[in-house]
């Protein structure tokens, strides 16, 4: 009569156990589970002036200031004027920072569940009942100041292509 020895047969379990887990912590390593940062630090503005976006005035938030356009959007999208990135500020607006326009960030204020990350020309950012519309230069010392729109640029920025 043959013994069967059933702790060799567990242990040869155990190790292939093992070898799967250890095979599936390797895998798991390799991917990522961090989201992609699609927020950016407020630019240090080459102006300033005493209110500024985000200050609170009477228990009412300001959304806009000196070198913003409003726009009145009536709940239409924004689009992104050309390839490039879009990012969520500290105060709740968006920048877009276009590949072709690297001294230029685009400040929109006022969007609802913005699309942040990588976008195509045309592809649509939110929507919104107001936007409030900055345009900032990068200065040689590193601060951004507000200068006026391009009017080409804004149709870019309200009308899909």
């Amino acid at each position: 009569m043959k013994v069967i020895n059933i702790w060799g047969i567990s242990s040869g379990f155990v190790k292939l156990g093992t070898i799967v887990l250890l095979l599936l912590l390797l895998i798991s390593g390799c991917t990522s589970s961090q989201q992609p940062n699609h927020s950016i630090s407020e630019p240090k503005l080459y102006q300033s002036w005493q209110l500024k976006l985000g200050d609170q005035i009477a228990g009412s938030t300001v959304i806009g200031g000196l070198g913003d356009i409003s726009i009145a959007l009536n709940g239409k999208s924004v689009y992104a004027p050309s390839t490039g990135n879009v990012y969520l500020g500290q105060r709740g607006c968006v920048y877009f920072a276009g590949t072709d326009t690297p001294a230029y960030l685009f400040r929109l204020c006022g969007l609802k569940s913005p699309k942040l990350g990588a976008l195509k020309a045309g592809d649509a950012i939110a929507t919104g009942d107001i936007l409030q519309f900055a345009t900032l230069l990068k200065q040689s010392d590193g601060t951004w100041a507000l200068v006026e729109p391009d009017k080409s640029l804004l149709e870019r920025t309200l009308k899909p292509r």
